[in-house]
Protein backbone atom coordinates (compact mmCIF):
# COMPACT_ATOMS: atom_id res chain seq x y z
CA UNK A 1 0.00 0.00 0.00
CA UNK A 2 1.42 3.37 -1.07
CA UNK A 3 1.42 6.34 1.65
CA UNK A 4 1.61 9.66 0.65
CA UNK A 5 1.75 12.81 3.34
CA UNK A 6 2.77 16.04 4.17
CA UNK A 7 5.51 16.61 6.54
CA UNK A 8 3.44 17.26 9.20
CA UNK A 9 1.31 14.66 10.11
CA UNK A 10 -1.70 14.97 11.91
CA UNK A 11 -2.97 12.92 14.80
CA UNK A 12 -5.99 12.29 13.53
CA UNK A 13 -4.88 11.12 10.47
CA UNK A 14 -2.35 8.72 11.88
CA UNK A 15 -5.07 7.27 14.10
CA UNK A 16 -7.70 6.68 11.15
CA UNK A 17 -4.53 5.14 9.07
CA UNK A 18 -3.59 2.84 11.91
CA UNK A 19 -7.62 2.15 12.31
CA UNK A 20 -8.31 0.91 8.88
CA UNK A 21 -4.59 -0.95 8.41
CA UNK A 22 -5.59 -3.33 11.68
CA UNK A 23 -9.08 -3.94 10.82
CA UNK A 24 -7.89 -4.67 7.07
CA UNK A 25 -5.97 -7.01 8.44
CA UNK A 26 -8.15 -10.36 7.09
CA UNK A 27 -9.38 -8.67 4.29
CA UNK A 28 -7.62 -10.20 1.14
CA UNK A 29 -8.09 -7.52 -1.04
CA UNK A 30 -8.60 -3.81 -0.95
CA UNK A 31 -7.98 -1.80 -3.86
CA UNK A 32 -9.22 1.63 -3.18
CA UNK A 33 -7.64 4.90 -2.04
CA UNK A 34 -8.49 6.86 1.03
CA UNK A 35 -7.81 11.02 0.77
CA UNK A 36 -7.32 12.95 4.14
CA UNK A 37 -9.05 16.21 4.78
CA UNK A 38 -5.66 17.78 4.96
CA UNK A 39 -4.56 16.25 1.56
CA UNK A 40 -2.83 12.78 2.65
CA UNK A 41 -3.45 9.69 0.34
CA UNK A 42 -3.25 6.39 1.73
CA UNK A 43 -3.90 3.19 -0.24
CA UNK A 44 -3.99 1.81 -3.79
CA UNK A 45 -2.04 3.66 -7.10
CA UNK A 46 -4.54 2.57 -9.36
CA UNK A 47 -7.83 2.03 -7.03
CA UNK A 48 -11.09 0.95 -8.04
CA UNK A 49 -12.62 3.59 -5.86
CA UNK A 50 -11.45 6.79 -3.53
CA UNK A 51 -12.69 7.65 -0.59
CA UNK A 52 -13.06 11.04 0.52
CA UNK A 53 -13.03 12.06 4.02
CA UNK A 54 -14.24 15.91 4.39
CA UNK A 55 -12.90 16.05 8.47
CA UNK A 56 -11.43 14.79 11.75
CA UNK A 57 -13.15 11.75 13.12
CA UNK A 58 -15.56 10.67 10.46
CA UNK A 59 -14.03 6.97 10.07
CA UNK A 60 -13.44 7.09 13.85
CA UNK A 61 -17.01 7.71 14.40
CA UNK A 62 -18.17 5.64 12.21
CA UNK A 63 -16.49 2.63 13.89
CA UNK A 64 -16.65 3.56 17.32
CA UNK A 65 -20.51 2.38 17.49
CA UNK A 66 -20.37 0.89 13.73
CA UNK A 67 -23.82 0.68 12.55
CA UNK A 68 -25.85 1.36 8.88
CA UNK A 69 -27.70 4.21 10.23
CA UNK A 70 -23.91 5.77 11.40
CA UNK A 71 -21.87 4.97 7.42
CA UNK A 72 -25.28 6.58 6.33
CA UNK A 73 -25.37 9.85 7.97
CA UNK A 74 -22.53 10.46 7.86
CA UNK A 75 -22.22 9.74 4.01
CA UNK A 76 -25.57 12.28 3.71
CA UNK A 77 -24.27 15.09 5.77
CA UNK A 78 -20.87 14.81 3.17
CA UNK A 79 -18.22 14.15 6.23
CA UNK A 80 -17.08 11.33 2.94
CA UNK A 81 -17.31 10.78 -0.17
CA UNK A 82 -16.87 8.59 -2.61
CA UNK A 83 -15.34 8.76 -6.35
CA UNK A 84 -15.74 5.45 -8.62
CA UNK A 85 -17.62 2.62 -7.64
CA UNK A 86 -20.19 3.43 -4.58
CA UNK A 87 -20.97 0.16 -4.72
CA UNK A 88 -18.16 -1.54 -4.26
CA UNK A 89 -17.07 1.06 -1.46
CA UNK A 90 -20.23 -0.48 0.37
CA UNK A 91 -19.09 -3.85 0.33
CA UNK A 92 -16.35 -2.68 2.09
CA UNK A 93 -18.50 -0.60 4.41
CA UNK A 94 -20.43 -3.63 4.72
CA UNK A 95 -16.67 -5.24 6.10
CA UNK A 96 -15.83 -2.73 8.24
CA UNK A 97 -19.59 -2.69 9.97
CA UNK A 98 -18.74 -6.18 11.22
CA UNK A 99 -14.77 -5.33 12.64
CA UNK A 100 -15.32 -4.25 16.60
CA UNK A 101 -12.09 -2.62 17.95
CA UNK A 102 -11.20 -3.76 21.03
CA UNK A 103 -12.57 -2.23 24.58
CA UNK A 104 -8.84 -0.19 24.71
CA UNK A 105 -8.98 0.69 21.29
CA UNK A 106 -12.36 2.07 21.48
CA UNK A 107 -11.48 4.65 24.53
CA UNK A 108 -8.62 6.06 22.56
CA UNK A 109 -10.45 6.51 19.40
CA UNK A 110 -13.29 8.28 21.38
CA UNK A 111 -10.95 10.66 23.39
CA UNK A 112 -9.09 11.64 19.52
CA UNK A 113 -13.13 11.85 18.42
CA UNK A 114 -14.00 14.51 21.14
CA UNK A 115 -9.97 16.32 19.98
CA UNK A 116 -11.52 16.43 16.67
CA UNK A 117 -14.64 18.34 17.78
CA UNK A 118 -16.72 15.94 15.23
CA UNK A 119 -20.10 17.24 15.99
CA UNK A 120 -23.28 15.71 13.88
CA UNK A 121 -24.67 17.53 11.61
CA UNK A 122 -28.15 17.86 10.19
CA UNK A 123 -30.04 18.11 6.11
CA UNK A 124 -32.99 16.34 5.63
CA UNK A 125 -34.52 15.43 8.41
CA UNK A 126 -34.55 11.77 9.64
CA UNK A 127 -38.56 10.35 9.02
CA UNK A 128 -40.98 11.60 12.49
CA UNK A 129 -43.88 9.75 12.18
CA UNK A 130 -46.66 9.91 14.72
CA UNK A 131 -49.24 7.48 16.05
CA UNK A 132 -49.55 3.83 16.26
CA UNK A 133 -47.32 1.96 13.67
CA UNK A 134 -49.08 0.57 10.77
CA UNK A 135 -52.48 2.79 11.52
CA UNK A 136 -53.93 3.94 8.53
CA UNK A 137 -53.01 7.46 9.42
CA UNK A 138 -49.49 7.03 10.48
CA UNK A 139 -49.17 4.51 7.17
CA UNK A 140 -50.28 7.57 4.99
CA UNK A 141 -47.17 9.56 6.69
CA UNK A 142 -44.69 7.01 6.15
CA UNK A 143 -45.68 6.81 2.06
CA UNK A 144 -45.71 10.21 1.79
CA UNK A 145 -41.90 11.08 3.08
CA UNK A 146 -40.68 8.59 0.71
CA UNK A 147 -42.86 9.49 -2.60
CA UNK A 148 -44.25 13.04 -2.20
CA UNK A 149 -40.82 14.07 -3.92
CA UNK A 150 -41.28 15.71 -6.93
CA UNK A 151 -41.90 13.40 -10.09
CA UNK A 152 -39.11 15.54 -11.99
CA UNK A 153 -36.83 13.94 -9.21
CA UNK A 154 -37.80 9.80 -9.67
CA UNK A 155 -37.68 11.21 -13.79
CA UNK A 156 -34.40 11.54 -13.96
CA UNK A 157 -33.89 8.03 -13.08
CA UNK A 158 -36.65 6.12 -13.41
CA UNK A 159 -37.82 5.04 -17.25
CA UNK A 160 -40.15 6.71 -19.31
CA UNK A 161 -43.33 5.04 -17.35
CA UNK A 162 -42.04 5.62 -13.91
CA UNK A 163 -41.70 2.21 -12.68
CA UNK A 164 -40.48 2.15 -8.91
CA UNK A 165 -39.09 -1.70 -8.69
CA UNK A 166 -37.97 -5.10 -10.10
CA UNK A 167 -37.35 -4.61 -14.24
CA UNK A 168 -37.50 -7.80 -15.91
CA UNK A 169 -34.05 -9.04 -17.99
CA UNK A 170 -33.82 -11.04 -21.22
CA UNK A 171 -30.17 -10.61 -20.98
CA UNK A 172 -28.03 -8.64 -19.08
CA UNK A 173 -27.44 -5.90 -21.88
CA UNK A 174 -31.30 -5.09 -22.02
CA UNK A 175 -31.80 -1.40 -21.37
CA UNK A 176 -34.02 -0.03 -18.71
CA UNK A 177 -36.74 0.74 -20.77
CA UNK A 178 -36.89 -2.37 -22.45
CA UNK A 179 -36.37 -4.46 -18.85
CA UNK A 180 -39.27 -2.54 -17.57
CA UNK A 181 -42.04 -2.95 -20.39
CA UNK A 182 -41.16 -6.54 -20.06
CA UNK A 183 -41.46 -6.68 -16.07
CA UNK A 184 -45.22 -4.95 -16.63
CA UNK A 185 -46.19 -7.91 -19.15
CA UNK A 186 -44.52 -10.36 -17.45
CA UNK A 187 -46.89 -9.47 -14.46
CA UNK A 188 -49.82 -9.31 -16.95
CA UNK A 189 -49.41 -12.65 -18.49
CA UNK A 190 -48.34 -14.49 -15.06
CA UNK A 191 -51.67 -13.23 -13.82
CA UNK A 192 -53.52 -14.21 -17.61
CA UNK A 193 -55.66 -11.11 -17.21
CA UNK A 194 -58.74 -11.35 -20.05
CA UNK A 195 -60.46 -8.77 -21.59
CA UNK A 196 -63.76 -6.70 -19.50
CA UNK A 197 -61.88 -8.74 -16.08
CA UNK A 198 -61.91 -6.60 -13.12
CA UNK A 199 -58.15 -5.57 -12.05
CA UNK A 200 -56.75 -3.83 -8.86
CA UNK A 201 -53.18 -2.86 -8.24
CA UNK A 202 -52.58 -2.30 -4.87
CA UNK A 203 -50.05 0.19 -4.18
CA UNK A 204 -49.63 1.02 -8.11
CA UNK A 205 -47.40 4.15 -8.33
CA UNK A 206 -47.16 6.26 -11.48
CA UNK A 207 -49.89 3.90 -12.56
CA UNK A 208 -47.67 2.00 -15.37
CA UNK A 209 -48.88 -1.46 -14.68
CA UNK A 210 -52.78 -0.24 -14.59
CA UNK A 211 -52.30 1.55 -17.47
CA UNK A 212 -50.67 -1.34 -19.18
CA UNK A 213 -53.08 -3.68 -18.57
CA UNK A 214 -56.06 -1.60 -20.09
CA UNK A 215 -54.32 -0.46 -22.90
CA UNK A 216 -52.83 -4.01 -23.87
CA UNK A 217 -55.22 -6.61 -22.05
CA UNK A 218 -58.61 -4.11 -22.48
CA UNK A 219 -59.15 -5.23 -18.72
CA UNK A 220 -61.49 -2.65 -15.71
CA UNK A 221 -58.38 -1.52 -13.98
CA UNK A 222 -58.21 0.15 -10.38
CA UNK A 223 -55.11 1.47 -8.64
CA UNK A 224 -54.81 2.73 -5.19
CA UNK A 225 -52.00 4.98 -3.68
CA UNK A 226 -51.29 6.45 -0.77
CA UNK A 227 -49.66 9.77 -2.33
CA UNK A 228 -51.44 12.43 -3.31
CA UNK A 229 -49.02 13.48 -5.87
CA UNK A 230 -48.99 9.95 -7.58
CA UNK A 231 -52.37 10.11 -7.44
CA UNK A 232 -52.34 13.79 -9.53
CA UNK A 233 -49.89 12.56 -11.78
CA UNK A 234 -51.89 9.00 -12.48
CA UNK A 235 -54.67 10.87 -13.37
CA UNK A 236 -53.24 12.79 -15.76
CA UNK A 237 -52.01 9.91 -17.93
CA UNK A 238 -54.67 8.18 -17.63
CA UNK A 239 -56.43 11.40 -19.20
CA UNK A 240 -53.71 11.56 -22.11
CA UNK A 241 -53.72 7.81 -22.33
CA UNK A 242 -57.80 8.33 -23.15
CA UNK A 243 -57.95 5.53 -21.29
CA UNK A 244 -60.68 7.02 -18.37
CA UNK A 245 -63.10 4.79 -19.56
CA UNK A 246 -61.35 1.70 -18.13
CA UNK A 247 -58.46 2.46 -16.04
CA UNK A 248 -59.07 4.40 -12.99
CA UNK A 249 -56.79 5.63 -9.49
CA UNK A 250 -58.18 6.41 -5.86
CA UNK A 251 -56.64 7.94 -2.80
CA UNK A 252 -57.37 4.59 -0.68
CA UNK A 253 -55.97 2.27 1.60
CA UNK A 254 -56.27 -1.24 0.76
CA UNK A 255 -57.84 -1.70 4.00
CA UNK A 256 -60.71 0.78 3.61
CA UNK A 257 -62.03 -1.16 -0.07
CA UNK A 258 -65.03 -2.62 0.53
CA UNK A 259 -65.34 -6.63 1.12
CA UNK A 260 -68.03 -6.55 -1.14
CA UNK A 261 -66.07 -5.98 -3.80
CA UNK A 262 -64.73 -8.62 -6.26
CA UNK A 263 -62.05 -7.95 -8.69
CA UNK A 264 -60.92 -11.18 -10.94
CA UNK A 265 -57.31 -9.98 -10.79
CA UNK A 266 -54.98 -8.58 -8.09
CA UNK A 267 -51.39 -7.56 -8.40
CA UNK A 268 -49.45 -5.53 -5.50
CA UNK A 269 -46.05 -4.62 -6.98
CA UNK A 270 -43.61 -3.07 -4.50
CA UNK A 271 -46.23 -2.51 -1.66
CA UNK A 272 -46.07 -5.36 0.76
CA UNK A 273 -42.92 -4.62 1.73
CA UNK A 274 -45.10 -1.70 3.67
CA UNK A 275 -47.38 -3.33 5.20
CA UNK A 276 -45.91 -4.64 8.81
CA UNK A 277 -45.14 -8.36 9.66
CA UNK A 278 -47.99 -7.75 12.51
CA UNK A 279 -50.52 -7.02 9.47
CA UNK A 280 -49.44 -9.71 6.83
CA UNK A 281 -52.46 -11.96 7.95
CA UNK A 282 -54.93 -8.54 7.34
CA UNK A 283 -53.47 -7.92 4.01
CA UNK A 284 -53.31 -11.60 2.90
CA UNK A 285 -57.23 -11.87 4.15
CA UNK A 286 -58.33 -8.81 2.64
CA UNK A 287 -56.69 -9.52 -0.90
CA UNK A 288 -58.66 -13.09 -0.42
CA UNK A 289 -62.33 -11.11 0.24
CA UNK A 290 -61.27 -8.90 -2.73
CA UNK A 291 -61.34 -11.85 -5.15
CA UNK A 292 -63.48 -13.22 -6.79
CA UNK A 293 -63.85 -17.50 -6.70
CA UNK A 294 -60.87 -18.84 -8.81
CA UNK A 295 -59.12 -15.29 -8.72
CA UNK A 296 -55.79 -14.64 -8.53
CA UNK A 297 -53.03 -12.22 -7.07
CA UNK A 298 -49.86 -11.96 -7.59
CA UNK A 299 -47.56 -10.34 -4.87
CA UNK A 300 -44.31 -8.82 -5.43
CA UNK A 301 -41.59 -8.15 -2.52
CA UNK A 302 -38.44 -7.82 -1.19
CA UNK A 303 -37.84 -10.10 1.36
CA UNK A 304 -34.72 -10.98 3.64
CA UNK A 305 -32.83 -13.81 3.77
CA UNK A 306 -33.88 -16.01 6.78
CA UNK A 307 -29.86 -15.78 7.83
CA UNK A 308 -29.75 -12.13 7.86
CA UNK A 309 -29.51 -10.46 10.76
CA UNK A 310 -28.56 -6.75 10.56
CA UNK A 311 -26.27 -5.31 13.68
CA UNK A 312 -27.66 -1.94 14.29
CA UNK A 313 -30.17 0.54 13.40
CA UNK A 314 -31.39 0.71 9.51
CA UNK A 315 -30.53 3.53 7.53
CA UNK A 316 -34.02 2.77 5.49
CA UNK A 317 -35.72 3.11 8.00
CA UNK A 318 -34.58 6.24 9.52
CA UNK A 319 -34.03 7.99 5.92
CA UNK A 320 -36.25 5.90 3.18
CA UNK A 321 -38.73 3.97 4.24
CA UNK A 322 -39.61 4.41 7.50
CA UNK A 323 -41.72 2.01 8.93
CA UNK A 324 -40.77 -0.11 6.38
CA UNK A 325 -40.65 -4.10 7.36
CA UNK A 326 -38.58 -6.87 5.39
CA UNK A 327 -39.60 -10.54 6.44
CA UNK A 328 -38.28 -13.90 5.31
CA UNK A 329 -39.89 -15.64 1.83
CA UNK A 330 -41.65 -18.30 4.35
CA UNK A 331 -43.36 -15.57 6.72
CA UNK A 332 -44.88 -14.18 3.74
CA UNK A 333 -46.31 -17.82 2.39
CA UNK A 334 -47.55 -18.54 5.83
CA UNK A 335 -49.49 -15.92 6.47
CA UNK A 336 -50.63 -16.31 2.87
CA UNK A 337 -52.26 -19.77 3.42
CA UNK A 338 -53.24 -18.94 6.50
CA UNK A 339 -55.60 -16.39 4.74
CA UNK A 340 -57.01 -19.09 2.37
CA UNK A 341 -54.39 -18.68 -0.02
CA UNK A 342 -53.16 -21.67 -2.41
CA UNK A 343 -49.53 -20.61 -3.51
CA UNK A 344 -49.63 -21.92 -6.82
CA UNK A 345 -45.82 -20.32 -8.07
CA UNK A 346 -43.09 -18.62 -6.47
CA UNK A 347 -40.24 -16.90 -8.77
CA UNK A 348 -37.03 -15.18 -7.28
CA UNK A 349 -36.04 -11.93 -9.26
CA UNK A 350 -32.56 -11.52 -7.42
CA UNK A 351 -30.52 -11.11 -10.28
CA UNK A 352 -32.79 -8.27 -11.81
CA UNK A 353 -32.92 -6.23 -9.06
CA UNK A 354 -29.35 -5.52 -8.49
CA UNK A 355 -29.23 -4.95 -12.45
CA UNK A 356 -32.22 -2.51 -12.00
CA UNK A 357 -30.70 -0.66 -9.28
CA UNK A 358 -27.62 -0.18 -10.89
CA UNK A 359 -29.34 1.47 -14.49
CA UNK A 360 -30.96 4.09 -11.44
CA UNK A 361 -28.01 4.54 -9.69
CA UNK A 362 -26.35 4.96 -12.74
CA UNK A 363 -28.76 7.32 -14.49
CA UNK A 364 -29.12 9.18 -10.99
CA UNK A 365 -25.08 10.17 -10.78
CA UNK A 366 -25.48 11.35 -14.35
CA UNK A 367 -28.34 13.83 -13.45
CA UNK A 368 -26.32 14.87 -9.82
CA UNK A 369 -26.67 18.33 -10.51
CA UNK A 370 -30.44 18.26 -11.55
CA UNK A 371 -31.53 16.30 -9.08
CA UNK A 372 -30.02 18.73 -6.12
CA UNK A 373 -31.45 21.59 -7.45
CA UNK A 374 -35.24 19.69 -7.65
CA UNK A 375 -34.40 18.33 -4.18
CA UNK A 376 -31.24 19.19 -2.72
CA UNK A 377 -27.68 17.59 -2.09
CA UNK A 378 -28.38 15.44 0.88
CA UNK A 379 -31.74 14.17 -0.55
CA UNK A 380 -29.51 13.18 -3.73
CA UNK A 381 -26.77 11.29 -1.38
CA UNK A 382 -29.77 9.62 0.23
CA UNK A 383 -31.21 8.01 -2.96
CA UNK A 384 -27.57 7.47 -4.15
CA UNK A 385 -26.08 5.43 -0.99
CA UNK A 386 -29.75 3.73 -0.50
CA UNK A 387 -29.97 2.08 -3.92
CA UNK A 388 -26.07 0.97 -4.15
CA UNK A 389 -26.65 -0.14 -1.09
CA UNK A 390 -29.29 -2.44 -1.95
CA UNK A 391 -28.24 -3.44 -4.99
CA UNK A 392 -24.97 -4.66 -3.25
CA UNK A 393 -27.32 -6.70 -0.75
CA UNK A 394 -29.39 -8.29 -4.14
CA UNK A 395 -26.03 -9.03 -5.25
CA UNK A 396 -24.55 -10.88 -2.43
CA UNK A 397 -28.26 -12.61 -1.26
CA UNK A 398 -28.65 -10.74 1.75
CA UNK A 399 -31.93 -9.60 -0.03
CA UNK A 400 -34.34 -11.08 -2.45
CA UNK A 401 -37.60 -10.61 -4.31
CA UNK A 402 -40.00 -12.52 -5.05
CA UNK A 403 -43.26 -12.86 -7.34
CA UNK A 404 -45.78 -15.11 -5.58
CA UNK A 405 -48.65 -16.14 -7.54
CA UNK A 406 -51.30 -16.74 -4.43
CA UNK A 407 -54.57 -18.90 -5.70
CA UNK A 408 -58.29 -18.26 -4.20
CA UNK A 409 -60.17 -21.57 -4.92
CA UNK A 410 -63.17 -21.79 -6.14
CA UNK A 411 -65.64 -23.73 -4.01
CA UNK A 412 -65.05 -27.22 -5.41
CA UNK A 413 -61.62 -26.54 -5.64
CA UNK A 414 -60.96 -26.25 -9.01
CA UNK A 415 -58.19 -24.18 -9.85
CA UNK A 416 -59.19 -23.12 -13.66
CA UNK A 417 -54.98 -23.22 -14.36
CA UNK A 418 -52.87 -24.60 -16.72
CA UNK A 419 -51.08 -27.93 -15.53
CA UNK A 420 -47.54 -26.18 -16.55
CA UNK A 421 -45.11 -23.15 -17.18
CA UNK A 422 -45.39 -22.92 -20.56
CA UNK A 423 -49.05 -22.45 -20.04
CA UNK A 424 -48.75 -19.83 -16.59
CA UNK A 425 -46.02 -17.66 -18.54
CA UNK A 426 -47.59 -17.99 -21.76
CA UNK A 427 -44.65 -18.98 -23.72
CA UNK A 428 -42.83 -15.90 -22.19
Amino acid sequence: MAVSRPAFHEEHVQAEIQLLEHLLLRRPRHNFQVQFWDGSVWGARHPNFTLILRRPGTLIRMLLAPSELALGEAYIYNDFDVFGDLEEALALGDYLLHQTPAMSERIKLATLLVKAGYQSRHGRKRARLYGLVHSKERDRQAIRYHYDLPVEFYALWLDRNLVYSCAYFHTPEDDLETAQSQKLDYICRKLRLRPGERFLDIGCGWGALILHAAKHYQVNALGITLSALQAEAVNDRIRQAGLAGSCQVAMCDYRDLQGTERFDKIASVGMFEHVGEKLLPAYFSRAWQLLSPGGVLLNHGIAYSATYFRRGPSFVEHYVFPDGELVPLNTCLRAAENSGFEVRDVESLREHYALTLRHWVQRLESNADQARRITSDETYRIWRIYMAGSAHGFATGRLNVYQTLLLKTSDHGQSGLPLTRKGWYNDV
